[in-house]
């Protein structure tokens, strides 16, 4: 798709089991699916290209450097980033810059694997939050190679299990056990 996030890529939703079976129920209240599911995976990052690191963001910049003086030597407008929602879901110019940027390098023999990212995304957890409901960190997986298996995850269990062992210790942090309860239906190696 022109408009997803990190350019070309499988995606997947970090530790996103829930997120993901939202997704899937989204899309098929818009009739682009018959029966929701999700699919997990193992997931080794390989050469990422890791949005979360500075290192790589830095790239960014000068990468749409080099796509608007692309775009405009080829007399094309420039995409943007668009949607009806303030988090413009439908990110064409992040994609574009990301492809522009990840297929250049790769021809100078540097291809990476993976793309990484986190989104802050949909609406406040509570007024004055900086906390976003749909917030989460997606991969693209490049190479394919890069997914060692697929398992079918327990959604809902992992999201009881969660709810019962997410309550606040007297300090205000969350029981040892929560992270556990998460780790368990991990999706990504490193």
């Amino acid at each position: 798709m022109n408009y997803d996030w990190l350019g070309s890529g499988v995606y997947f939703w970090e530790y996103g089991a829930d997120r993901a079976l939202r997704f899937a129920r989204d899309q098929q209240r818009r009739g682009k699916v018959t029966e929701p599911a999700v699919v997990g995976a193992l997931v080794q990052l390989g050469h990422c290209f890791d949005l979360m690191d500075t290192a790589y963001t830095d790239d960014l910049v000068s990468a749409f450097r080099e796509y608007r003086s692309f775009v405009e030597q080829h007399g094309q407008m420039l995409p943007r980033n668009a949607d009806s929602t303030p988090d413009k879901k439908l990110r064409r110019l992040d994609c574009s810059v990301l492809n522009f940027y990840l297929e250049s390098v790769e021809a100078h023999g540097v291809p990476f694997d993976t793309v990484r990212g986190g989104f802050v995304e949909g609406e406040r957890a509570f007024p004055g939050s900086g906390i976003f409901q749909e917030s989460h960190i997606q991969i693209a997986v490049r190479n394919q190679a890069c997914i060692l298996g697929v398992f079918r995850p327990t959604v809902q269990a992992w999201t009881r299990t969660w709810t019962r062992t997410m309550r606040p210790s007297a300090s205000g942090s969350c029981s040892s056990r929560a992270g556990r309860a998460a780790a368990s239906d991990s999706t990504r190696i490193r």
